[in-house]
């Protein structure tokens, strides 16, 4: 029997009609990644990637999703995340709130050791985000040497490398160093250079938290650009910014020595948060050689001798001064104090007055020591102008990373970066300070730090890629946490699309779950 071909395109036809695909995002804005302009496509996902983009996509789904007015891009990447309490949060929706789909976690030195081990746990939870890790050097030199002042034997050192291989091989994705914290302070830029060709061997980066981000960072993002050099091995500056008033405007020269690095053909870019404070411990602003545990001796101990007491109490004022505390104690504000919990939210001049005590930089470099000898403190320093803020965000090697921590609502007293800083971007600094337009601010978001990672199928609209997407609305994105109110998710994030699960549908978090565990090692192999 003869079939005419008229008949047979005419069933097919109707064979592909009746195709039922999972999702179908329609009459949506693309805004690809790559930072071109955007056009209007449907988007078609099946399983867990994206099988079609056209212009009108009439075929029936088991989920359509009508994104008029809204922009679809891909899922944004944080390059800089605290993901600990993952184990216990494994929805990660302070993230996924803010339509981060991958998150990289591990920075600052610190990060889950033995790495292997830790995956293959995290793998039996059913995550919301992709995750990803590098490899902390602190963690490594503390479990090898633990917290001492000194230069590694040859032993300790190999002992060091062959723990970064091992962490490579089973999946991380390079190497971060918090040379600002101990050990990592105690480590000298020979041992950096050793321990990052390792990781350079596996294709890995490394990323870093300088030594210095006050009146030494100049000096600091140098030594940064050295071990990126000798080491051959992209560099990444992690969280870049400008500390204490007096070093303000600093940024001008390090955005510089970035793109002349470039030119020599050293890979140099850098991350940041958009935000004119910091968070970490307040042990920061305490020399780092009070801890070192040399000759048998603790921070404790050296604070009952009143001459290392005085010279501890010295070098807290010169941070207070030139770094962390601006010279200015309101700008210190309590995210975790143990000692004075009522005190989460108020700032360091605050607990002076309330004690009776005149705030000066003197009796609050006596109160530090106080609070470190009661289990320490978090806190959130408002030292960082803006001006810096928005030059860095500026430049074309900048990409967008929270350094927020996976957090619950109502738990404890985050930045709130944890969970604004990518709406934050799209809100204020695009739509209502122009600082950046749309389309570069999500390929800040998105491809850029997808090809920092070498993840060569997601970070764009494209298909054949994951089908990690998220879709907001550009006219009101807007972040809702606050220094004084940091838990809160922001408005204008439609939906999230994680490898094709949907978490997040009309602005409401799911109870469903599509990450996984990114490796690098099996990223290598299989492409």
């Amino acid at each position: 029997m003869k079939i005419k071909i008229g008949h047979l395109i005419t069933f097919l036809t109707l064979l592909s009609s009746c195709h039922v695909y999972d999702i179908v995002i329609q009459n949506g804005y693309i805004y690809d990644g790559s930072g071109g302009p955007a056009y209007k496509a449907d988007v078609a996902i099946e399983e867990e990637r994206i099988v079609r983009i056209d212009s009108s996509i009439s075929q029936r789904s088991k989920h359509e999703i009508d994104a008029t007015n809204l922009a679809v891009a891909p899922g944004f990447i944080d390059l800089h995340a605290h993901l600990s309490p993952i184990t216990l949060y494994p929805a990660g929706s302070s993230a996924i709130m803010q339509g981060v789909t991958t998150a990289l976690g591990g920075p600052d030195g610190g990060s889950p050791f033995p790495l292997r081990s830790y995956l293959d746990e995290l793998q039996q939870k059913q995550l919301g985000l992709n995750v990803a890790y590098l490899i902390g050097h602190n963690t490594i030199r503390n479990h090898v040497m633990g917290p001492v002042d000194r230069t590694p034997s040859e032993q300790e050192l190999e002992k060091m490398k062959a723990l970064i291989e091992e962490a490579m091989l089973d999946g991380a994705f390079g190497m971060s160093t918090g040379l600002k914290y101990v050990p990592g302070s105690f480590a000298d830029v020979e041992e950096i250079v050793a321990l990052a060709n390792i990781a350079a061997k596996y294709d890995g980066i490394y990323t870093s938290h300088l030594r210095d981000e006050g009146t030494e960072l100049v000096e600091a993002v140098e030594e940064a650009i050295d071990i990126g050099r000798r080491a051959a091995i992209p560099v990444i500056l992690t969280h870049h910014k400008v500390m204490g008033a007096s070093n303000w405007g600093s940024s001008t020269q390090t955005l510089a020595m970035i793109d002349a690095a470039n030119e020599r053909g050293i890979q140099v870019s850098a991350d940041q948060y958009p935000y004119t404070a910091s968070h970490t411990s307040l042990r920061v602003v305490i020399p780092a050689w009070a801890f070192s545990h040399n000759d048998g001796n603790t921070f404790s101990s050296r604070c009952e001798d009143p001459t290392l007491r005085d010279s501890i109490r010295s070098g807290i004022i010169n941070n207070l001064f030139n770094d962390r505390g601006g010279s200015d104690l309101s700008r210190i504000q309590f995210a975790k104090i143990e000692w004075k919990p009522s005190f989460v939210g108020k700032t360091l001049q605050d607990l002076l007055i309330s004690e009776g005590i005149e705030p000066t930089l003197e009796n609050a470099a006596e109160m530090i020591i106080d609070i470190q000898l009661h289990r320490g403190a978090m806190c959130i320093y408002h030292v960082m102008d803006q001006k810096d803020v928005d030059r860095i965000m500026q430049h074309e090697a900048t990409m967008i990373a929270s350094d927020g921590t996976i957090s619950k609502i109502g738990s404890g007293h985050p930045h709130p970066r944890s969970y604004g800083t990518f709406p934050r971007v799209l809100g204020h600094y695009v739509r209502e300070r122009a600082i950046l337009d749309l389309p570069t601010a999500i390929r800040k978001m998105t491809d850029q730090p997808a090809r920092a990672l070498e993840l060569t199928d997601r970070g764009q609209i494209r298909t054949g890629y994951w089908a990690d997407i998220t879709i907001f609305d550009p006219s009101t994105i807007k972040d809702l946490a606050t220094f004084k109110e940091p838990h809160a998710y922001p408005e204008g994030i439609e939906y999230v699309i994680v490898n094709g699960t949907i978490v997040v549908n009309r602005g409401q978090l799911q109870d469903a779950r599509g990450g996984k565990i990114l490796r690098k090692i099996k990223a290598i192999h299989m492409n």
